[in-house]
């Protein structure tokens, strides 16, 4: 039998500070991430999805500098883009988990009880919740945020639906809108769709320059910081699909008469940003994902499977909070 090599005391003392090392070095990441000199967060937890993307990140910064001229490569005014690659983040989520229907009304009763109960909880220690949904067009955010809301007493939550801004809200930094509904203690906000545009929809798009969403990585974090440091549960939730998916719910919104108003011109144009918007996601997660604040994941090509997910981990998440707290 192979024995287990024995740890260093280096080592030993290495894990110990494991949590402190983390939250420094997740400092450290937010105040120096530049956009002439970003970092490159790597998932390190599958050594092949890491040598890949270390490599590929590598390989594309050095294309990227030699495309450009000599004097400009001398100054060093431009950024190394983020390797363009299929390999993601995204492409690590597996799509195939399903929930039977019976199994499914079982785990949603058993969930929708806790988080029901967990609430009160917060609502008496004062801890206040935020949760954001981002996604994929037709990835299911409106049924998950449904099945969330109804373990929830109308009086302690509100849901923010987020689209383009308004006249007022380009007025300001686009933190102020999202910053105004932060609940008070003890209440839950939940954005469906949130500041993450910035580096999504206004990046893809170029309604934000690259100045501007390069920045925005440092802000976001910032934000967060300020909120999980205050003790407010912060969750993210990003619902992924399939391109196959995708386009077999676009059908069948065509199809069904109370759906139709849900599809429309501008959906099928962002399917074909896919990769951009894919990439964009990569580093999205990538740069925002921490230890307070982590993104999670979701499995969404079963929207039963998406909706369980979601609820446990609202669950958890809150629970490790009231238990901080």
């Amino acid at each position: 039998m192979e024995q287990k090599r024995q740890l260093t005391p280096y080592e030993q003392v290495y894990l110990k500070m494991y949590d402190r090392f983390l939250k420094i070095s997740e400092t450290a990441v937010r105040v120096t991430d530049t956009r002439n000199a970003p970092w490159h967060i790597v998932d390190a937890s599958d050594g092949h999805y890491r040598d890949l993307m270390t490599g590929r990140i590598l390989l594309s910064a050095l294309e990227q500098a030699l495309k450009r001229p000599a004097v400009e490569r001398r100054g060093a005014r431009k950024p190394v883009p983020k390797a363009g690659s299929t390999v993601t983040v995204l492409n690590k989520v597996k799509l195939t988990a399903t929930l039977a229907p019976e199994k499914y009304e079982k785990k949603l009763e058993k969930l929708q009880a806790r988080l029901n109960h967990l609430a009160w909880q917060a609502r008496k220690k004062g801890i206040s919740t935020v949760a954001m949904f981002e996604g994929w067009d037709a990835a299911g955010k409106g049924g998950a945020i449904r099945r969330v809301i109804a373990a929830l007493d109308a009086r302690l939550f509100r849901i923010i639906p987020i689209a383009a801004p308004t006249d007022e809200e380009r007025a300001h930094h686009y933190l102020w809108r999202f910053w105004r509904h932060i609940p008070r203690a003890g209440y839950f906000t939940i954005y469906d769709r949130s500041w993450y545009g910035r580096v999504l929809v206004e990046r893809v798009e170029k309604f934000a320059t690259p100045n501007e969403w390069s920045r925005a990585y440092g802000e976001i974090n910032s934000f967060e910081q300020q909120l999980t440091d205050h003790g407010i549960c912060v969750c993210k939730f990003w619902l992924h699909i399939s391109p196959e998916e995708q386009l077999r719910r676009f059908k069948e919104r065509q199809q069904i008469a109370y759906k139709k108003h849900k599809i429309t011109a501008e959906d099928w144009r962002n399917r074909e940003k896919w990769d951009a918007y894919e990439a964009a996601v990569d580093e999205m997660v990538s740069r925002t994902s921490t230890k307070d604040a982590p993104w999670t994941l979701v499995a969404a090509n079963d929207k039963r499977q998406a909706r369980i997910t979601v609820l446990r981990t609202l669950c958890d998440r809150l629970e490790d909070t009231l238990n901080r707290g």
